[in-house]
């Protein structure tokens, strides 16, 4: 798996899944990493918040790695780093506003002087090993999102990252038509290109448009007025701070994803004309029709701002009459946890407002019109959907031969693909899989810690202590404790059962400790069984008296 005179393409998450973006490029003996960001775990992870890539492949190649170069700072193409930077020793390269948000997750883990950041400007191509790269503007929903233009000894890669066509961008100067036509003219050899809204008939649409749906909700509202968006979308920000002003509203924002992306934003010569924030104790004291806030938590997140809003947990209280306006879109997979919050929101009175009812949102990623006007411009020889699941991959590369790319290979996590020279294909695989951050403890998705954890979650535990003589003969009388066993208000009837279940176990001829613990667990998970249908987790400490 030593890459040769050949440029070999690897994608150890995001090809496959949206989300935990991770894109290894390979070339001469030398490997590189595009983006290194995290997914949110579902119900199937217990307690557990963050998921991130298992890069054991390229740590195992960790001498032929030359740095990691980062497009934008998207939770899922940077949140990794604070994790997995520090081990593989590597510079790190990103513009000013996305290196400003890397550099305050890395002081959170207070790294920050054990990992080099290089900050790189638009336009200025930096080598990296043998590979040469250049930033390009693209528009999405964080400043300075880029596309990066990868020259290698074998042929130049348009590595799009999240991206959309606008006309009108809220924040930043993405590359124009001609400036993308002039690369192209120049020659791509292979588009590396986001599939996220690829079955999306209609172009995603500019930003400027979402400030009047907005300010059309907002100034039709009568009470407080809550908006939630992705901490991230700055320029989401940028607007509600626009139509506060215009409808006379004081603006709150609560949230400490966003008031990093306040502060480092600022500190980048963004929000320039942002108006003056309230803290959440002043807007409360505000006329209910005076305020708008803005909180994240769209997505159901429990530990989100909205969520302890619903809940009635935080400063900032909701009632009859408010609104809650979603400007943002719902993520597949977040429908349940969405809809715990609007139901706590409805059982109060609060009226809501999605992009179904209102013109509130538009997407950061690009629709079938503008996957059809980049091809058209930078004309590449082969294209590589990445960043989505695998229907959308199968039908990005449909779509780009249906629309005069020449060739399409459909890859997926784990996919050793070599690019250039000659055919793309694929030769050979890589290990892939997941790790969660269970607190302070990274642990692999799949590991007894986890599996544990879901067998507890769905069976219950149930621990017995036995005092035995030295003859292996019963002391006293077994002591049973339960946790999550659906017995309820059969709980005592429930353990004296399982207390004579287990002096029964250990009656009988002399045992070794191992055979009677054994016994004794058999048993109580059988009167487990015989009231509940289900098999507990049965944990047995012996004691020697």
């Amino acid at each position: 798996m030593t890459p040769k005179n050949e440029l070999l393409f690897c994608a150890l998450g995001g090809s496959g899944e949206i989300g935990m973006n991770v894109n290894l490029y390979g070339t001469r003996g030398k490997w590189v990493m595009v983006d290194c960001g995290i997914t949110f775990a579902d119900p199937a992870y217990p307690g557990i918040d963050v998921i991130l890539p298992d890069l054991q492949f390229i740590e195992e190649r960790q001498e032929d790695l030359v740095g990691i170069v980062l497009t934008h700072g998207h939770e899922d193409h940077i949140g990794a780093l604070p994790y997995l930077a520090e081990d593989l020793g590597v510079p790190l390269y990103a513009t000013a506003f996305t290196a400003g948000l890397i550099r305050g997750k890395l002081e959170e883990e207070g790294i920050e002087n054990r990992v080099k950041l290089r900050i790189i400007d638009y336009g200025k191509r930096v080598d990296v090993g043998p590979f040469g790269f250049t930033f390009v503007p693209m528009s999405h929903s964080i400043p300075e999102a880029s596309a990066l233009l990868i020259d290698t000894p074998d042929g130049r890669v348009f590595h799009s990252g999240d991206w959309k066509l606008d006309a009108a961008p809220i924040i930043g100067n993405p590359a124009t038509a001609e400036q993308l036509a002039a690369i192209g003219e120049e020659g791509v050899d292979v588009l590396v290109c986001d599939s996220t809204n690829v079955f999306n008939k209609d172009a995603s649409g500019s930003e400027s448009t979402v400030r009047r749906g907005l300010a059309e909700t907002i100034a039709h509202a009568k009470g407080r007025v809550l908006v939630t968006t992705f901490a991230s979308n700055a320029a989401r920000l940028v607007t509600l701070g626009q139509v506060a002003r215009e409808t006379g509203r004081k603006l709150c924002v609560t949230g400490r994803s966003l008031d990093r992306i306040l502060k480092v934003g600022r500190a980048c010569g963004y929000f320039k004309d942002f108006p003056d924030t309230v803290d959440p104790e002043t807007a409360m004291r505000l006329p209910k029709n005076k305020v708008l806030i803005v909180a994240t938590g769209g997505q159901g997140e429990a530990r989100a701002a909205l969520s302890r809003v619903a809940e009635g947990s935080h400063t900032i209280k909701l009632d009859m009459g408010d609104t809650v306006v979603f400007s943002s879109k719902q993520i597949p997979g977040n429908e349940v946890a969405i809809g715990r919050i609007q139901n706590l929101l409805a059982a109060k009175g609060v009226e809501m407002v999605t992009e179904r009812q209102a013109h509130v949102h538009v997407s950061g990623h690009p629709g079938r019109p503008e996957l059809a006007k980049v091809y058209g411009w930078l004309k590449p020889d082969l294209l590589v959907p990445v960043h989505g699941e695998m229907r959308h991959l199968m039908e990005h590369a449909r779509f780009g031969l249906s629309e005069g790319v020449r060739n399409s290979v459909v890859q997926t996590n784990g996919d050793v693909m070599r690019l250039l020279p000659g055919p793309a294909k694929k030769i050979g695989t890589a290990p892939i899989g997941r790790l969660v951050l269970d607190g302070d403890v990274i642990l692999p998705s799949d590991g007894s810690t986890i599996n544990e954890r879901r067998k507890l979650a769905l069976n219950g535990q149930i621990s017995v202590a036995v005092a035995v003589a030295r003859d292996g003969r019963l002391v006293g009388t077994p002591q049973v404790r339960l946790q999550g066993v659906p017995v309820e208000d059969e709980r005592t009837a429930f353990i004296d059962d399982a207390v004579d279940a287990a002096a029964q176990a250990m009656k009988g001829g002399r045992r070794a400790k191992d055979r009677l613990r054994e016994d004794v667990r058999l048993a109580v998970r059988r009167v487990a069984t015989r009231w509940t249908g289900k098999k507990p987790i049965v944990d047995v400490l012996m004691i020697e008296a």
